[in-house]
This record gives C-alpha cells, sequence and structure tokens, in this order.
C-alpha cells in the first residue's frame, strides 16, 4: 500500500497542463494590468472586470461538471464519477467566492458600497451558499453508497442556482449589474465601453478559466481524493493487524 502512493506521479498531461496553466494565468493577468487600456469612468479597478468575469465562468464549468460527475455515478454507481463531482464543486466554489470578492471589491468605488442586494449579488451569494451546503451535507454522511446517491442528485439540482445567476439579469431587468452581452438596463451602473484593448485581455482570460484551470484544478483535487482514500485504508488495516 504504500508502494501504491508512492508511485502515483502525475501523469505527463496533467504536468503539461499545469505549466500551461500557470503560464496562462501569468500571461492573462499582464494583459489585464498592462495590455488594457485605463478605464476612462471607472479607472484602475475596472481591470477587476479580467478575472471578476472569466472566475463565474470557471465556476460555471466546474459545477457543470460536477452534473456529469453526479449522472454517471448515480447510473454507474461509480465512485471515480462521484470524485469528479466532489471536485467540481470544490473548484467551483473557490471560482465563484473569488468572482463575489471581485465584485465587491469593484462595487466599492464604483457604487459606493461592499455590496447590496441586486438581484445578481443576490443569486451569486445563494449560488456559493448552496454549493457550501453540498460540503457540508456530505462531510455528514458515513455511508458510502448512501452519500454516493444523495449528493449526486443535490449537485445535479444544484446547478440550478449557476443558470439563474447566469440569467437574472435578463429575467429580472431592475438592476445596477451591466449586461455583457447585449443592451444594459437604464440603471446600470460600472459599463466600460470606452475601455481600449478589452477583448485582448477578456478572450484569453476567459478561455483559459472556462476550460483549462477548473480541468486542471480539478484533476488535481481528484487525484488528492484518491490519494486520501488510499491513505484511510492503509490506517485501517494498520489497525486491524
Amino acid at each position: 500500500m504504500v508502494q501504491e502512493l508512492e508511485s502515483r506521479s502525475m501523469p505527463r498531461l496533467l504536468r503539461a497542463l499545469t505549466i500551461l496553466t500557470a503560464l496562462g494565468f501569468a500571461g492573462t493577468l499582464y494583459l489585464g494590468l498592462f495590455a488594457a487600456g485605463t478605464d476612462i469612468q471607472q479607472g484602475e479597478v475596472q481591470r477587476l472586470f479580467y478575472i471578476h468575469m472569466p472566475s463565474f465562468f470557471g465556476a460555471f464549468t466546474a459545477f457543470g461538471l460536477t452534473v456529469v460527475g453526479g449522472i454517471m455515478a448515480l447510473a454507474r454507481g461509480s465512485e471515480k464519477w462521484d470524485k469528479i463531482a466532489l471536485a467540481g464543486v470544490e473548484v467551483g466554489l473557490a471560482f465563484a467566492l473569488i468572482n463575489l470578492l471581485t465584485g465587491a471589491i469593484w462595487a466599492r468605488p464604483i457604487w459606493n458600497t461592499w455590496w447590496t442586494w441586486d438581484p445578481r449579488l443576490t443569486s451569486a451569494a445563494v449560488m456559493c451558499l448552496t454549493y457550501a451546503a453540498y460540503l457540508m451535507l456530505r462531510a455528514g454522511i458515513d455511508d458510502t453508497a448512501r452519500r454516493r446517491s444523495f449528493m449526486s442528485v443535490y449537485g445535479i439540482f444544484a446547478f440550478v442556482t449557476v443558470l439563474i445567476t447566469l440569467f437574472i439579469i435578463r429575467i429580472v431587468p431592475e438592476t445596477i449589474h451591466p449586461v455583457i452581452v447585449g443592451a444594459s438596463p437604464q440603471n446600470a451602473q460600472g459599463s466600460f465601453e470606452a475601455t481600449s484593448g478589452v477583448i485582448i485581455a477578456l478572450v484569453p482570460s476567459l478561455l483559459l478559466w472556462l476550460t483549462i484551470m477548473p480541468i486542471t484544478l480539478m484533476w488535481h483535487r481528484y487525484r488528492l481524493e484518491d490519494r486520501l482514500e488510499s491513505l484511510n485504508r492503509l490506517k485501517l488495516k494498520a489497525l486491524s493487524d
């Protein structure tokens, strides 16, 4: 068992993805900080946008893979897919919290408040609490099969909060949050149509957070969970001897 733990070296593909993620993050951070122009109305704080928006879509990908993992875990009764679903929740929640935190920092100089019960902000907070509850409930269920089934269903239905957060601006137009694609509500605050270099800085960051970054982090989290399970089996074996 000890040899099994020691022999699990990082796959070459994961190592390549990790390097690509690190380089991509450094590159997109440079684009957001230096390549994009300073917003005429908002100033330097607008540069948070190049992390704020992509982090939500990174969470979207991770939570979406949680749905896939939940469906496959129910269909096949597989611990592998259950661990993928768990990795999706943890990575997605981290990204969602980054989205909330950068939004609060951005809101302070633009909206003159750290927080307001705007429809999108409220739905984003509910989304985070929903997935935090997933982790709490999972920790409270000891039976493996029961935990896998219950949390798979929970993870599938929890994705509704992600969709609501994504589309709520178009459902509830009474918002001060700007719409990125299409016309914003008249009372929206914080648009940056006149900012130069937005596309140059945004598109690479969006692609990175939407694809490579969540997959890479989920793979690392999956491997960690796999090792923790092996370690627990080793402990149980040592106690029974």
